[in-house]
């Protein structure tokens, strides 16, 4: 299955500015493979709409599915210009650190951050994964997920990461009930010791996407000041659902 994607996806990569076309028998000499496989790998890219074939001169170019994926490549790209720099203003008017999290099937995955400058910080690497349950930036995901799946979340053998972390599935299911009331969530030395964490959801077409975050050191960043920043931090929520929402991007 392996040699056959790999074969799939190389045969894609010969299709350039110099070769815009290939024959069939052309390109597999080119690529050095047996000229029956190499059919079958067309024939499925064909009828997925990754390449087209002229019937007359019976060659091979890109269909439109290769079209429409660098497109949404190219929209991400242009969507993360836009919303990185709005996590770098709530960065500036908060002094700490802000991240968005994404939902990555039962992970949360941090996908853009923001962090002050010349200060103790709450460091979050981008790329990083953490479980569903833990932390603010992450129930506030989980508890708008359906029933089943937070089920599943919280079924299993939960790590205690710090003493504060929520580990009883009886707790986290009224945390996350009370998550869903409030619309936002704190988190206290639950994930990372000594720092606190505000988060609310983000949704797209009523559907929760993932969250956004302002966390910080508990000696700067106390639970009143959590609070302070919360409808900063709602609004930028809006936004992101908005702008997500009008270009229909996929996350």
């Amino acid at each position: 299955m392996l040699k056959t994607v790999n074969l799939a996806l190389r045969t894609l990569k010969m299709f350039d500015d110099q070769n815009s076309t290939w024959g069939g028998r052309e390109l597999a000499h080119e690529m050095g493979v047996n000229h029956t496989s190499l059919y079958r790998i067309l024939e499925t890219l064909e009828n997925n709409d990754f390449v087209r074939k002229d019937f007359e001169t019976k060659r091979y170019s890109l269909g439109p599915a290769v079209w429409e994926l660098g497109m949404r490549y190219y929209s991400q790209l242009n969507i993360e210009k836009v919303l990185r720099p709005l996590l770098d203003e709530l960065c500036h008017l908060t002094g700490e650190s802000v991240f968005f999290t994404v939902l990555n099937k039962n992970e949360g995955l941090t996908l853009m951050v923001s962090e002050p400058e010349n200060k103790v910080k709450f460091s979050v690497s981008e790329g990083s994964t953490a479980p569903l349950y833990v932390g603010a930036s992450y129930r506030a995901i989980s508890a708008f997920l359906p029933e089943e799946q937070q089920d599943e979340i919280i079924g299993g053998e939960l790590t205690q990461y710090t003493a504060n972390t929520l580990v009883d599935a009886g707790d986290l299911k009224k945390e996350l009930q009370k998550i869903r009331d409030n619309s936002w969530s704190l988190s206290q030395g639950e994930y990372t010791p000594d720092v606190n964490a505000i988060a609310v959801p983000v949704f797209v077409h009523k559907e929760v996407i993932g969250s956004l975050t302002i966390s910080g050191p508990m000696y700067r960043f106390s639970e009143a000041h959590c609070m302070e920043v919360l409808p900063a931090l709602k609004d930028l929520s809006d936004t992101f659902s908005s702008i997500l929402t009008i270009n229909n991007i996929e996350i």
